[in-house]
């Protein structure tokens, strides 16, 4: 019998089917985005050249699509894929130091499998959690440029959309913050960003009762230099499982 104010769980699973499909043909299309030449150009060079420990290695070398479950409450979203990281194995946050030290955290946290994330065919399975970001091609110097950012951005609108069950977003790093924010103000979610500013533990209360969240980059510039400690990052992904059980 279906309880007053939740859905039968037939009606649940068949609309986290179609858009799990959705996500899946959004991020079919992604991959063959070709919107910012000098990026594919970029992405198509790193793949061709490859670094030396990877010379084995069959790059990726096109957008990167978006990771996880479905129905997640919590949504990470990123700065772009890594050179010789997810422009290498196709999986964000996949192959470089800045996944080296997101994937313990979320097995630690309980959104991850496991605690490594190597390649796509690796097992790993995120619970509850979306990984995407605001850029889908590996940028020179990890700088993608406004326009390019502002060409990527319709990909972010469509997944946000698509992502039903979203409670939380984890914004990592100012530029993921910002790309979020727009989204919201596009979407109607947030009618103006007066007063929304990124700082690592930010916490803000949407409109609509969600509620995104800021932390500092998982880049080595900030994990190597003590900015960003695991017990910092630990306890952003921790507030995040609690402010998504919130009703």
């Amino acid at each position: 019998m279906e309880v007053a104010g939740e859905k039968a769980g037939g009606e649940a699973d068949g609309e986290v089917q179609a858009s799990a499909a959705a996500l899946a043909a959004l991020n079919a299309e992604i991959t063959q985005c070709d919107r910012c030449p000098r990026l594919r150009e970029h992405c198509a060079a790193i793949a061709r050249e490859r670094r030396r420990q990877w010379r084995d290695w069959e790059y990726w070398g096109r957008p990167v699509p978006s990771f996880g479950d479905a129905s997640a409450r919590v949504v990470v979203v990123g700065l772009a894929p890594g050179a010789h990281g997810s422009n290498r194995t196709g999986r964000p946050f996949t192959g470089d130091g800045s996944g080296d030290f997101l994937y313990p955290v979320l097995h630690e946290t309980g959104f991850a499998s496991q605690p490594e994330s190597t390649h796509r065919e690796d097992g790993l399975v995120l619970q509850d959690m979306w990984i995407t970001a605001a850029a889908r091609c590996a940028p020179p110097g990890n700088k993608p440029t406004t326009d390019e950012l502002r060409r990527c951005a319709p990909w972010l609108d469509e997944e946000l959309r698509l992502l039903t069950g979203m409670r939380v977003v984890v914004c990592l790093g100012r530029i993921g913050f910002e790309a979020v924010v727009a989204a919201l103000v596009r979407s109607g979610a947030l009618a103006a960003r007066s007063g929304i500013q990124f700082a690592h533990g930010a916490e803000y209360r949407l409109p609509d009762g969600r509620f995104l969240l800021a932390s500092y980059h998982p880049s080595l510039q900030n994990t190597n230099t003590g900015k960003l400690t695991r017990r910092m990052f630990c306890a952003i992904f921790e507030r995040a499982r609690q402010l998504a059980a919130q009703p």
